[in-house]
């Protein structure tokens, strides 16, 4: 006699009933592009169905994303060129339309998370995530930089801060700043494993943050490399990380899995614009389902061990839940 494991694949009552990993919306984080000015929804080129939305637009996206249980949503702001500098001063310039963006989102929806982004490229008139010098990426000198950046969104109403720079230190440095101003309860979700990749030229698009000079290899992480990543998971734990983010995701499931295994704070997983793209390019093409392939990556990225997805998918996902309810 033999054992038979497809009796629990033969109806879909058991299937469902027997099922490991489950996707939900509130796992879920929304990437979404805040631009300047007033009634602006632009579609991102290579993100099909993705737009870049002035504020007023921006609460009515998230308005009927709330609708759909989309809590949480991970704001990126796309500025013009005269307002970059080398030290990305406008980063933290009070009044900013990045930061009253985060205000307002607040203000309006008090009971959504706003996640925010740290890092010094969208900014930066050398498209670097750090203070560009000669050449190379000034590391201590680029903390204060993001510390400041950390307080204002701390301020305007973030409740969780994404440090992408990869920058050493830098949980710690912020954390500092954060307790000392009074910001205790401000979660940090680090860029823990960023690795140097090729998936984020959708994204670069976007928010026209490419390097002018150079590559981010000296600082975001060698794809060849995963031991390395429980160092950089190690060092944010200590510094007083909430989350440790692995980014991207579907190349790198390797790495979420392992810092699922070894350490006890949420892992969360970035499914990054490449990724994204990718799949909408082949679904266009008529060469893959894009729904499917959307819940495939989904439910890998579930079963490699993250319990928060960001996605660019996010909205289209709850779409599907909310018809199947």
């Amino acid at each position: 006699m033999f054992r038979r494991p497809r009796r629990n694949r033969k109806t879909a009552a058991i299937r469902e009933m027997v099922q490991e990993n489950q996707v939900r919306v509130q796992d879920l984080i929304f990437p979404l592009f805040v631009i300047d000015g007033q009634n602006k929804k632009i579609e991102v080129a290579s993100m099909p169905g993705i737009y870049r939305y002035s504020t007023d637009q921006l609460l009515k996206e998230i308005d009927s994303c709330m609708e759909l249980g989309l809590r949480t949503f991970d704001l990126f702001p796309s500025i013009d060129d005269s307002l970059k500098d080398k030290y990305a001063s406008e980063a933290y310039r009070e009044g900013s339309m990045y930061l009253n963006a985060i205000a307002k989102v607040k203000e309006t929806f008090p009971e959504c998370c706003i996640m925010t982004d740290i890092a010094m490229d969208p900014y930066s008139s050398d498209g670097h995530d750090g203070i560009f010098e000669n050449g190379e990426i000034l590391n201590d000198p680029t903390l204060e930089v993001l510390s400041n950046m950390a307080l204002a969104q701390a301020q305007a109403g973030a409740d969780i801060l994404g440090p992408s720079d990869m920058m050493d230190g830098r949980v710690a440095h912020m954390r500092e700043a954060l307790d000392i101003n009074n910001f205790p309860n401000v979660s940090i979700m680090s860029y823990t494993a960023k690795y140097a990749s090729a998936y984020y030229g959708p994204f670069r698009d976007a928010l026209d943050s490419a390097p002018k000079a150079g590559d981010k290899k000296t600082y975001q992480m060698n794809p060849a490399n995963s031991r390395e990543a429980l160092i950089e998971a190690e060092l944010d734990m200590v510094e007083g990380a909430d989350f440790l983010m692995v980014k991207p995701a579907l190349s790198y499931l390797d790495i979420i899995q392992l810092l699922n295994e070894n350490f006890e704070l949420p892992i969360a997983a970035y499914n990054v614009s490449g990724e994204y793209s990718m799949v909408k390019a082949a679904h266009q093409k008529g060469w893959l389902d894009g729904q499917q392939i959307m819940n495939e990556t989904l439910i890998s990225l579930k079963r490699a061990g993250a319990k928060v997805i960001l996605t660019y998918f996010a909205k289209e996902f709850a779409l599907q839940e909310a018809k199947e309810a």
